[in-house]
């Protein structure tokens, strides 16, 4: 396995731990998921655009992709298409944006924010039911923001 993958193995194992520990809930993971793909699809429209001299992706959409969650697509959508890896200047910018990402996960870990986390996803929950009733839509929401612990 190359060494590039050894992140986002990280990354799935700490988002795990970080659930099983009732820090964050599995919608947080699906954030990742979600993004990662839609990274990794802006990344093969590049390439493709790339090669055939068509309309490009700006990189500041790519980079935007990875700062929201999508560097772990990012970084495969990189290696296996070959795609942004010589670029020096756009490798900075790309690492950083996965350092703010990382701090930003981080600082959902925090003594102050994690309550403050778990109390604005209640409060949505609780708008959502208020809202919808209970039905799929919201049983669905309600699977996704529950944590697996309470701290």
């Amino acid at each position: 396995m190359k060494i590039d993958y050894y992140p986002i193995i990280l990354l799935v194992a700490g988002l795990l731990y970080s659930y099983w520990s009732g820090y964050t809930p599995v919608f947080i993971g699906l954030v990742y998921g979600i993004a990662s793909i839609v990274s990794f699809a802006l990344y093969a429209k590049d390439k493709k655009a790339a090669k055939t001299g068509a309309w490009r992706v700006q990189e500041n959409t790519l980079h935007f992709s990875a700062l929201v969650g999508g560097w772990p697509g990012a970084i495969i959508g990189q290696q296996q298409l070959r795609h942004k890896t010589q670029k020096v200047s756009f490798r900075i910018v790309f690492a950083i944006t996965v350092l703010l990402n990382i701090g930003l996960l981080g600082w959902l870990h925090t003594p102050n924010i994690a309550p403050k986390l778990r109390y604005y996803i209640y409060k949505t929950e609780s708008w959502a039911v208020k809202q919808f009733g209970i039905n799929t839509g919201t049983r669905i929401l309600l699977e996704l923001t529950k944590f697996h612990r309470l701290q």
